[in-house]
């Protein structure tokens, strides 16, 4: 069996959102190719640890606010200049350090945003957090069924002003002619803003539309066996089984529900935050807590190793 090479990777990431890449210097196996700063965790030793060490063998700093996050697991080839191996990366996210970064071993170093990243080659194992980092960290589900077409059509309108970047349709009392037709006013309004908006449940309707992805209801996720192809794919989960044909299919990410009580599932036990960090702890893929979300668990389901939080009424919600 290939011996498995546990690696402790850094996300330094400022307040606007920017994280730096480090390019692999001479000497080194995929050199010039660019990664997020890290290294080997040692046997016996804690990755949490290991990504101290590392930051201030690498860049000079030492780490003073740390945040687990995904953990995936990669198969390298062998190249010309490396030889083949799996990785299984633990990702943290580093917002706060001490110290000046320098480039202490020749890497060459760059600070992107994840909307644009301008360097390449990036290492294939890190591609995936590219996609995961542009993610917003809130994901608004319509609620016209509630509030009404014309109070939830404002309200969208002044999410989008406010920074919304991510919305899921999901109004399961429409006709398919009528949602048709909401769907193609709601990507017309996100359109400008470079929103994206994911369909609830229908595969060939999300790709009729042009919209930019489909949510899968739990049911629809634990039916496929193959994630479709040319659109953001997302997924609801209840426990870690489904959590688990979710991480073996790729999708793009999962919701996880229900964290709090909702109105919408009175009868639905909430699994409560302590179990929410628990199931996602070294989890492959980004993870939005939804159940009784408000702006103000943000910064709990962060702690807990969420991408961010998911609502439906409280995305709309005024300030």
């Amino acid at each position: 069996m290939t011996k498995v090479v546990q690696v402790a990777v850094a996300i330094l990431q400022k307040t606007n959102g920017d994280f730096l890449l480090a390019s692999r210097p001479q000497g080194k196996g995929w050199a010039g190719w660019w990664e997020f700063p890290g290294g080997k965790i040692e046997q016996g030793e804690a990755p949490e640890h290991a990504l101290a060490r590392e930051l201030q063998e690498e860049l000079g700093v030492t780490p003073t606010a740390v945040q687990p996050w995904i953990t995936r697991r990669y198969d390298y080839p062998a190249t010309h200049d490396a030889s083949a191996k799996t990785v299984l990366l633990h990702f943290f996210f580093v917002t706060a350090w001490q110290g000046e970064v320098m480039p202490l071993e020749g890497q060459s170093l760059s600070w992107q945003s994840p909307q644009h990243v301008q360097v390449s080659p990036v290492l294939p194992a890190n591609a995936p957090i590219m996609h995961a980092l542009a993610l917003p960290t809130i994901y608004a589900i319509s609620n016209i069924a509630e509030m009404g077409k014309p109070q939830f059509m404002r309200a969208l309108a002044h999410a989008l002003d406010q920074g919304l970047q991510l919305i899921q349709i999901r109004e399961k009392q429409l006709t398919r002619d009528a949602l048709s037709a909401l769907s193609q006013e709601i990507l017309a309004l996100c359109a400008p803003y470079q929103a994206k908006v994911m369909i609830n449940t229908d595969i060939a309707h999300a790709r009729q539309l042009g919209a930019h992805g489909v949510h899968l209801t739990s049911r629809d996720l634990m039916q496929l066996q193959q994630r479709p192809a040319h659109l953001l794919v997302s997924a609801s989960c209840h426990n870690p089984l489904e959590l688990a044909h979710a991480a073996a299919l790729g999708l793009d990410f999962v919701v996880l529900s229900p964290v709090l009580a909702t109105l919408s599932h009175p009868d639905a036990p909430p699994i409560g935050w302590e179990t929410f960090a628990h199931w996602i702890q070294h989890y492959a893929l980004p993870v939005y807590a939804l159940g009784g979300m408000t702006s103000q668990h943000l910064s709990k389901a962060l702690q807990g190793g969420a991408r961010g939080i998911a609502m439906q009424r409280g995305a709309w919600l005024a300030d």
